[in-house]
């Protein structure tokens, strides 16, 4: 039978969030029921539900950040118990057989990975995601929560700290240069930045979060960042010109890519995880000079990000979240959109108790 679970809706992209039922499917052989605790609210869900990044299919449910029990398993389930604590982040399918999903690549499914939310799922279905009391999904894509992690502060790493840990792993912010810490330059102090600032300093860089203000100078040094550099101050770009090897660009804004690509030694990397919802100009006499980068960044696949969950756990890593309850929710879009959450926001689910469907 499916199950009825009280969510968080919206029935366009205009509209309020509303407390509803949705179903999820009956569960397979081979899926795991999650008693969701935590979820987090992310920028892409902004963008997902406004119809920023195209026509959504409402009625929708969306949040990419979960973590929770599990609470059922389907026989063929031989990974998880009941008890268990896991999380989902920003996909529960792909095809399993193509070559970057056998590469342990599931994000980069030449047939399509299934999001968790706003996709046609195998069965034809949208799936509908994790602000939600409970969810429904695949062995295949749960990842194991380490007890060192409250739930609160783990669902952000389900997207924002996988988002982050990626590329800082493939392009070696944990690797010397010449004998010496590679430097890295967190561009953007938000819920991808704060996670890019301690994951780097975790590996041995030497990090520096590039801001349009110092107003968050305190902020980023409690997390790692050895300094904070103003973006907006006079003869910036040209003092500054060829300091770091690496770039994390975690903002969701326009920006003058060339002259950020300006900072990068010679061989340095841009690595971009952030998506404005306009294209951005690029000369490409920008990369040629010094011989750089520009690179692109989708999460990762499920065995990385569980990789990604262990170091954190290891290294006494976490978002700094602020938990809200369902009926927050509209105001916590409002203050994510104006960068005044600190740093993340996450819902806890336990309220829907108290909230009546519609």
């Amino acid at each position: 039978m499916p199950l009825t679970v009280k969510a968080l809706q919206k029935t366009g992209p205009d509209q309020p969030f509303r407390v509803a039922t949705i179903e999820r499917r009956d569960p397979r052989p081979g899926d795991v029921v999650i008693d969701i605790e935590a979820a987090g609210i992310c920028h892409s869900d902004i963008h997902t539900i406004r119809n920023e990044w195209g026509e959504a299919h409402f009625p929708l449910t969306v949040g990419h950040e979960i973590a929770g029990t599990v609470s059922a398993v389907g026989a063929e389930v031989t990974d998880w118990a009941v008890g268990d604590r896991v999380g989902v982040g920003c996909m529960v399918n792909s095809c399993g057989t193509c070559l970057e999903c056998r590469a342990g690549q599931e994000q980069n499914c030449l047939e399509g990975n299934v999001g968790t939310y706003n996709a046609q799922d195998v069965d034809g279905t949208i799936t509908q995601g994790g602000y939600a009391e409970k969810v429904v999904v695949d062995q295949r894509f749960v990842c194991r929560i380490p007890d060192a992690l409250p739930f609160d502060r783990a669902a952000p790493l389900l997207c924002a700290g996988i988002t982050t840990y990626a590329p800082l792993r493939r392009w070696g912010a944990d690797q010397q240069v010449d004998g010496r810490a590679r430097r890295v330059a967190v561009l953007g102090l938000g819920g991808l930045g704060h996670m890019g600032v301690q994951i780097a300093a975790a590996m041995g860089a030497e990090v520096t979060v590039l801001s349009r203000s110092l107003r968050k100078e305190a902020d980023a040094l409690a997390l790692g960042a050895t300094r904070v550099l103003a973006t907006g101050e006079e003869g910036f770009f040209r003092d500054h010109r060829g300091e770091f090897d690496l770039i994390l660009n975690t903002i969701s804004a326009d920006i003058d890519v060339d002259r950020y690509l300006g900072l990068l030694a010679p061989r340095g990397v841009m690595a971009v995880v952030g998506l404005p919802p306009a294209p951005q100009s690029l000369g490409f006499g920008s990369l040629i000079g010094g011989g750089k980068v520009l690179a692109g960044s989708n999460i990762g696949g499920i065995a990385e990000t569980q990789e990604m969950l262990d170091f954190c756990a290891a290294h006494g890593i976490a978002a700094q979240v602020e938990t809200i309850s369902v009926d927050e929710a509209d105001a916590a879009y409002d203050r994510v959109v104006a960068g005044d959450v600190h740093f993340r926001a996450v819902i806890d689910t336990a309220t829907f108790a108290g909230a009546a469907a519609e």
